[in-house]
């Protein structure tokens, strides 16, 4: 069951202008994550402008952008979790991409809300091997491979 009695993973950060994820950047996608049991879950509204040339597809880049997004802030969100802190804390625990994969398997249509699933596969204390998959209607539409790396807190202010 998802847990949205805490606020979105995305909202307890501060000062994160990341164009997929983050809440301080008004011309981002805003996405918000939570967690579902031991997956991180979210779901997203693609509007009218997040197509690609056939104007009833998302943009295969957006779709990038939100499997990115969701498994980065999903990793950081385990990485709290795991060590007792809040993702609010004045020195969260950042990660950026390592690597991103991502298979689509069939056109994204631009209508539904997109559901999106990160879940961990590896995982140690630099680096986490992230899945997520990308619906749309009940249909599997994509998924994304992501390594999660871990960087200083000095990162956020160079």
């Amino acid at each position: 069951m998802v847990s949205t009695t805490q606020p979105a993973f995305q909202d307890q950060l501060q000062g994160n202008h990341c164009w997929g994820c983050g809440k301080d950047n008004p011309h981002g996608l805003q996405i918000k994550s939570y967690w579902d049991g031991a997956e991180a879950i979210c779901h997203w509204q693609p509007q009218p402008w997040h197509c690609a040339s056939p104007t009833h597809v998302v943009n295969g880049g957006i779709i990038g952008a939100l499997i990115d997004c969701h498994a980065i802030i999903s990793a950081m969100a385990l990485a709290a979790q795991q060590a007792g802190v809040a993702l609010s804390s004045p020195t969260p625990i950042w990660y950026v991409t390592g690597k991103l994969e991502i298979a689509y398997h069939k056109p994204t249509p631009l209508g539904p809300s997109l559901e999106l699933r990160a879940r961990f596969e590896v995982q140690n204390e630099r680096k986490t091997l992230v899945t997520c998959t990308l619906n749309a209607a009940d249909q599997l539409c994509a998924t994304g491979t992501v390594l999660a790396v871990r960087v200083p807190s000095e990162w956020m202010r160079s």
